[in-house]
Order: structure tokens, then C-alpha cells, then sequence
């Protein structure tokens, strides 16, 4: 007889979601989990929750609104002298935030009765799991089912190897001290440009390497073209085309060397983040010896229903093909759960938003309009500036526009995308739509309250037949 119906390995987004569905659906249910928090306590919630996505977004809110007081405030008649910002006491509210969501993840463990076991997760089977405690300790347990959520780990470049003090990877970058006078970022993917756009707000002077000729390249080219204009306008100053060749630390400093267009650039700074990607966290979980897939980039190898090669053991979130977002890890991690309890899961990777959290924001879902044409797609257009909308320009927050593309045929709507204040929150009617296979013209009939930022939307829907009502 196994001990649970489901054992789930990770507690992250995935993870823990995961177990809480398989919970309410009646299923006996554990969870492995081997973060710990500095006081050696285990927590849930993942990279995510800990490191990554939250504590994130509660510096980039600290540091907007301190940006928006010393910069922007005198152009709405608020005078400040001489702001000052307190980095310890934001850092600190930053852990707080941390603390609250994942004391609220425990008490979602506790109200629904899922059993954690503290330590790291490896398969001896497809029915067993050892975990092993961070005192060697080591406890089998057995399982009907079993899913995998562990998750990613920040990739490593050889010519900047991380030392947690001059060169940091993204868990150091949400922990400074004090503002560097010059920052160095390597990678302009999300992780870079809003840590970047953390630290310079407060001060550092930033410079963004990134080895890659294209900017944004998975966004829309008209989105990513706009928002590097923007945030070149901020101050980031982003080099394209630049492949470091060499890094090295001398008396505090760090000093790297990077080729660009057949020319040899010299930089120095007091703090380097190097944010070039994450990669599947799949060593630790015994695949080799239980015959589990995995392919030459580390991801395990499963169906469109996240089943592995193994009977009964499914895989979600990082950990396999797709994109790296925790709301996909989420679903997955729902759809897995419905699928043991003998339901029907449905998830489409298609519907999945995506979003950039500098300011102005960066969102979309669907394809760009590149990918379209080159997949010969009959195509229309349309686009709204923020500018022309009531709303924004009374929040003065005007720089950025939605991209609305239909078919030209059916008039579906095939994808949107925002470069735009509250770009995240407004992607999400976009979403719906799609998922609802809505038309263009569905989205254009639909009332729009005004004045609110979601006019830009009405309007880009109206610019796909080529009747807007504001421009």
C-alpha cells in the first residue's frame, strides 16, 4: 500500500499549486521541499516566491515610487527636496513581503492537509521517492503518483564566475546593500532589464551587455524597438552584439572586457549581475539510474499532457520544454492534478502572457506579427498609442501603445501587445479573448470603461478595421 496517492517534488509555483489541487480533489498528498530560509528553516514557494519573481517586483515598486518622487512629481505640483532613500529598510520591506506569502503558502499546506518532508527529492523508482534531510537524514516514501517540480536554476557563464560579492547572480542582485555607482548587467533578457531598472533608479549607473544583435527578440519587433528607445532613454545603456571575453575583480572592482563589432571594449564597475537565462534543475533527481528522459539541454522529456517516459510520474513548470513563468508552471501543475483524479486537462501553451516588469511594462500573448508573416498568415493590424487615450495622459503616463493583430481572413484575434503603463494587468482581457477564440471586432464591440487605459485596447481592436475613434 503507498503511503500517499501523490507525492510532489518542489515546492515552488508549480509545486505547490500542484499539491494543493491534488489536495482539494480528495487525494492524500506530500510535498518535498529542500529551500531554506537563512535561519535554516524550510519555506515553500520556490525561486519564485523567494528569490525571483516577488521580491523582485517589490523593489521595482520601491524603486518606481522613489523615481517618480525625485523625478516626476514636480510636473503634478509636488514639490520633495532632497529625497533620500533608506536601501536597508527597502530590502528589509522587500524580505517582509517575502515572509508574509510564504507563511501564507504554509498555511495552505496546513488548511488542506498536505504533508511537507524537508529535504532534497530523488526518484528511486516510479512509485518512491528518498528524500534526504539536511542532516544526511534519509526517509523513503512511496507514491501512486509523482510529480516533478523542480524547477531552474540561474545559468553560469564561465568568464564571470559568480563570488556573491562583486559578481552576483540574480538572488545577490535583490540583496545590495548600498547603490552601486556602476552597475554592470550581463543579459537583456527580463531578469537583467528589471533588475537593471531596479538599481538605476536609485542611482546606478547602468550598462547592459548583451551578446545578442537583437533586441527582445521573442517580443514584437515594434515593441522591442520602442521599449529600448524608452529604456535607453531612462539611462540603461544597452550594448548589443557584445560577447564578453574576459572578467576579472581587483580591488573591489570589476573589470571585464567584451568584443563588439570586431572591437575590443573595456568596462568597469562596482557590481556585475550576470542574468544570461536559467536552466532546468534536474541533477539531484536520480534520472540516470530510474530511466528517466531527459534531453541534451536538461529538460525532461514529456507529452503535451506533462506525462515522462515513467508510468504514473508527470513533470511541470521549468523543469520542461516552454517558457519559464510561474503562472505556466501553476496551470501545468492544475491540469496534472485533474488528470490523476481522472478528469479531462485541457492547457494550451498558445494562451500564455508573457510580460516585462520595467516601466512602461512590456506584455503580450500570441504570435508577433514576424513570426505570422513567416508563417504566410494572411494578417491585419491595428495600433493605439497610449498617448491618445484620456486616462494615460491624465496619469501622464503616455509613452507606449497596443498592437492588435486579427487574421485577415476569419478575423480572429491572433495576438496583442502592449508596451505601456500596467501592461501586465491589461494583457489580461487579451488573454481571455483568445482563449475564447474572440474576433477582433468581438473585443471592438465590447464596451470599454472610460477613461481607463483599457480604451487603448478598444481602440486597437477599432485600428484592425481601420475605424479608431480617437486618432
Amino acid at each position: 500500500m503507498s503511503d500517499y496517492d501523490v507525492i510532489v517534488i518542489g515546492g515552488g509555483p508549480g509545486g505547490y499549486v500542484a499539491a494543493i489541487r491534488c489536495a482539494q480533489l480528495g487525494l492524500k498528498t506530500a510535498c518535498v521541499e529542500t529551500w531554506q530560509d537563512r535561519k535554516g528553516k524550510t519555506v515553500l514557494g520556490g525561486t519564485c516566491l523567494n528569490v525571483g519573481c516577488i521580491p523582485s517586483k517589490a523593489l521595482l515598486d520601491s524603486s518606481h515610487h522613489f523615481e517618480n518622487i525625485t523625478k516626476h512629481s514636480s510636473e503634478h505640483g509636488i514639490s520633495v527636496e532632497n529625497a533620500t532613500i533608506d536601501i536597508r529598510k527597502m530590502i528589509t520591506r522587500k524580505d517582509k513581503v517575502v515572509k508574509i506569502l510564504t507563511m501564507g503558502v504554509a498555511g495552505l499546506f496546513k488548511k488542506h492537509n498536505i504533508t511537507l518532508l524537508e529535504g532534497i527529492g530523488s526518484l528511486r523508482s516510479n512509485s518512491e521517492v528518498e528524500v534526504t534531510s539536511a542532516e544526511d537524514e534519509k526517509l523513503i516514501v512511496s507514491a501512486k503518483n509523482i510529480i516533478i517540480a523542480t524547477g531552474s536554476i540561474p545559468s553560469t557563464l564561465p568568464p564571470a564566475p559568480v563570488d556573491h560579492d562583486c559578481i552576483v547572480d540574480s538572488t545577490g542582485a535583490l540583496a545590495f546593500d548600498e547603490v552601486p555607482e556602476r552597475l554592470g548587467v550581463i543579459g537583456a533578457g527580463v531578469i537583467g532589464l528589471e533588475l537593471g531598472s531596479v538599481w538605476r533608479r536609485l542611482g546606478s549607473e547602468v550598462t547592459v551587455i548583451e551578446a545578442m544583435n537583437e533586441f527582445m527578440p521573442a517580443a514584437d519587433k515594434d515593441i522591442a524597438d520602442a521599449a529600448k528607445k524608452e529604456l535607453n532613454k531612462q539611462g540603461l545603456d544597452i550594448q548589443l552584439g557584445a560577447k564578453m571575453t574576459s572578467c576579472t575583480t581587483v580591488n573591489g572592482k570589476v573589470k571585464i572586457q567584451y568584443q563588439q563589432e570586431n572591437e575590443s571594449n573595456d568596462l568597469e564597475v562596482d557590481k556585475l549581475i550576470v542574468a544570461i537565462g536559467r536552466q532546468p534543475n534536474t541533477q539531484g533527481l536520480n534520472a540516470e539510474h530510474v530511466g528517466l528522459e531527459i534531453d541534451e539541454r536538461g529538460f525532461i522529456e514529456t507529452d503535451s499532457q506533462c506525462r515522462t517516459n515513467l508510468e504514473n510520474v508527470y513533470a511541470i513548470g521549468d523543469v520542461i520544454k516552454g517558457p519559464m513563468l510561474a503562472h505556466k508552471a501553476m496551470e501545468e501543475g492544475v491540469a496534472v492534478a485533474e488528470l490523476i483524479d481522472g478528469q479531462q486537462a485541457d492547457f494550451s501553451h498558445d494562451n500564455i502572457p508573457w510580460v516585462v516588469y520595467t516601466w512602461p511594462e512590456i506584455a503580450w500573448v500570441g504570435k508577433t506579427e514576424q513570426q505570422l508573416n513567416d508563417e504566410g498568415r494572411n494578417i491585419r493590424v491595428g495600433n493605439f498609442p497610449f498617448i491618445a487615450t484620456g486616462r494615460a495622459r491624465a496619469m501622464n503616463e503616455t509613452t507606449g501603445m497596443i498592437k492588435m493583430i486579427g487574421d485577415a481572413d476569419t478575423d480572429e484575434l491572433l495576438s496583442v501587445h502592449i508596451f505601456g503603463p500596467n501592461a501586465s494587468e491589461l494583457i489580461s482581457e487579451a488573454v481571455l479573448a483568445k482563449s475564447f477564440e474572440a474576433s477582433t471586432e468581438d473585443i471592438a464591440r465590447t464596451i470599454h470603461a472610460h477613461p481607463t487605459l483599457s480604451e487603448a485596447m478598444h481602440e486597437a481592436a477599432l485600428s484592425v478595421d481601420g475605424r479608431t475613434l480617437h486618432m
